[in-house]
C-alpha cells in the first residue's frame, strides 16, 4: 500500500452545503460555523461563492460572511467565483486565497443542464476566463474534470474521455505560460466505485506523474469513503470534504441525497491509519452537533454518533 503520510483536506460544507441548503441559515449561523471549523485546525476552507443572487440565493450575504468570520492562520480561506464581477466582489473583501481552476464537464447532458454550455463551448469560453485570471494575476493552480466517472444520464464515463479532457484542458493552459499542479476528479453525482476510482486514478497518474491528485467523492450512494480510502491508497493526498455530509447535487437523481464525503469520517479514517491530518476530530464532531442543531435535522455523518475510538481509547487507559 502506498498511503501517504499525510492527507490535505478542504472542507466545502459552508459553501456547497449552504448554497443548496432547504432550512433557512441566518448569516450569523453560517460565520459561527467557519468559525467553529477553523477551531479544528481544518487546512483549507471553501467559505462562500460570489455568484448572482438571482441564481443561488442562499449565496447573497457572501460579502457579510467574508466580514464576519475570523481569520485563522492556520486556514487558508477559499471561495467560488465564476466570472470576473464574482473575482472582484472576492478581492475586494481581502479574506481569500483565491484559486485560478479551469473546470469542465465530462458528460454533455450534465454540462448543459449545470452550466448551460457543451464542452466544446466549454473549452472555447476557456480563452476568455484564462485572460480573465491572468487580470487578476491568479495562476492557474487546478484543472478539474467533474462527473468523471458517470452521470444518471450519460451512465459511466469512460476513463479515456477524461484523459483527452485533461490533456486538452492542461494544452490550454500551457499554451497561455500556465502550469496547473493539480488535476481534480470530481465524482459529481456519486456515480464511482472502488474499482473505477483505481481505474482512473492509475489512468491519471500515468499520464501525469507529477501532478497531485484531488478527490471530490459524493456519498450519494454510501460508496465515498470507500472510494477514498483506493485514493489513499494509490497516494492521493488532496481530499474535499464536508462536515456531517452537507451538501448534494441537483442533478444527482436521488433527491435528497448525501453530499460530499463526510468530514469527520474521513479524518477518523485517516487517524486509524495512522495518516496525518492536523484536524482536531474531537472539536469537529462537536461542530457536527452545532450544525445539525442550527439545521434542526439530523446529518448522514456516522462518527458523529459513535464517537473516535481514540476518545474510548483514552476512556479505557483512565480504567
Amino acid at each position: 500500500m502506498n498511503f501517504p503520510n499525510q492527507v490535505i483536506i478542504r472542507e466545502v460544507g459552508p459553501r456547497e452545503g449552504m448554497q443548496i441548503e432547504d432550512t433557512p441559515v441566518s448569516t450569523e449561523d453560517k460565520i459561527r460555523m467557519i468559525d467553529m471549523l477553523s477551531e479544528c485546525s481544518i487546512p483549507i476552507i471553501v467559505v462562500t461563492s460570489f455568484v448572482s443572487p438571482k441564481w443561488v440565493p442562499n449565496m447573497s450575504d457572501a460579502e457579510l460572511i467574508a466580514r464576519g468570520f475570523k481569520n485563522n492562520s492556520r486556514t487558508q480561506y477559499q471561495a467560488l467565483y465564476l466570472n470576473a464581477k464574482g473575482i472582484e466582489r472576492a478581492m475586494q473583501t481581502n479574506k481569500f486565497n483565491l484559486e485560478g481552476v479551469l473546470s469542465i464537464t465530462a458528460s454533455e447532458t450534465f454540462s448543459k443542464k449545470n452550466t448551460n454550455l457543451t464542452i466544446e463551448e466549454t473549452l472555447e469560453k476557456m480563452d476568455e476566463r484564462i485572460h480573465m485570471l491572468k487580470k487578476y494575476n491568479i495562476s492557474i493552480d487546478t484543472i478539474a474534470v467533474m462527473t468523471a466517472f458517470g452521470c444518471l444520464y450519460e451512465g459511466d464515463t469512460i476513463p479515456q474521455k477524461v484523459i483527452n479532457l485533461i490533456s486538452k484542458t492542461m494544452k490550454k493552459a500551457e499554451s497561455y505560460g500556465e502550469c496547473p499542479n493539480k488535476i481534480l476528479l470530481g465524482d459529481t453525482v456519486g456515480w464511482a466505485n472502488p474499482v473505477s476510482t483505481k481505474l482512473l486514478i492509475d489512468k491519471v497518474q500515468q499520464n501525469w506523474p507529477n501532478k497531485e491528485i484531488i478527490l471530490h467523492l459524493h456519498d450519494t450512494r454510501g460508496m465515498g469513503i470507500a472510494n477514498a480510502y483506493v485514493g489513499l491508497q494509490m497516494g492521493v493526498k488532496y481530499f474535499d470534504a464536508s462536515v456531517g455530509g452537507l451538501g448534494g447535487c441537483p442533478f444527482s437523481g436521488a433527491g435528497k441525497a448525501a453530499g460530499n464525503i463526510v468530514t469527520e469520517e474521513l479524518v477518523h479514517m485517516c487517524d486509524e491509519l495512522g495518516i496525518q491530518t492536523g484536524i482536531d476530530l474531537e472539536k469537529l464532531l462537536k461542530v457536527t452537533e452545532e450544525i445539525e442543531e442550527i439545521l434542526g435535522r439530523s446529518l448522514p455523518g456516522k462518527v458523529s454518533k459513535g464517537g473516535s475510538l481514540n476518545f474510548y481509547r483514552t476512556k479505557h487507559e483512565e480504567y
